[in-house]
């Protein structure tokens, strides 16, 4: 709390504005800035990782460095984990900045649900398209 290493910022609902300046004081006087996601909002928006970064991003003028989706290093992590190969491997996920980029930059097939975040609407915006959607991880018939 007095000069950290680093800062790192998840999922919570307690955010408030003496953690962001905190935060943002430390990362602008050298702590490494680390965040789990780049997600804005979740289900009901609620303000999700990427959301709570903004503001120390703007104030500190420093970008975080994302260890989860849609970080490639997450999905290497994950594949060598489970020993798995990307030309075997299906990732499935309701949001189409994080899930389902993730999957496209790793080589990956990938479903999209329509009971999360993303829409049917959503897909046109994106420059890559799921292998798959369906309306909830329920319906899934390929693997």
């Amino acid at each position: 709390d007095v000069n950290p290493d680093f800062v790192i910022v998840g999922e919570t609902r307690s955010y408030n504005w003496d953690m962001m300046h905190k935060a943002a004081f430390f990362v602008a006087n050298g702590a490494r800035f680390i965040a789990t996601n780049p997600d804005t909002h979740g289900r009901g928006f609620y303000p999700a990782c990427g959301a709570l970064c903004a503001g120390i991003e703007k104030i500190s003028g420093r970008k975080p460095f994302y260890v989860g989706k849609p970080s490639p290093w997450i999905i290497r992590a994950a594949l060598n984990k489970m020993q798995a190969h990307s030309e075997e491997t299906v990732i499935v996920g309701d949001n189409l900045r994080t899930d389902i980029l993730a999957g496209f930059q790793a080589g990956l097939e990938t479903i999209l649900v329509l009971s999360g975040v993303s829409t049917i609407n959503d897909i046109d915006s994106m420059p890559f398209r799921p292998s798959w959607i369906y309306p909830s991880v329920a319906e899934i018939d390929v693997i």
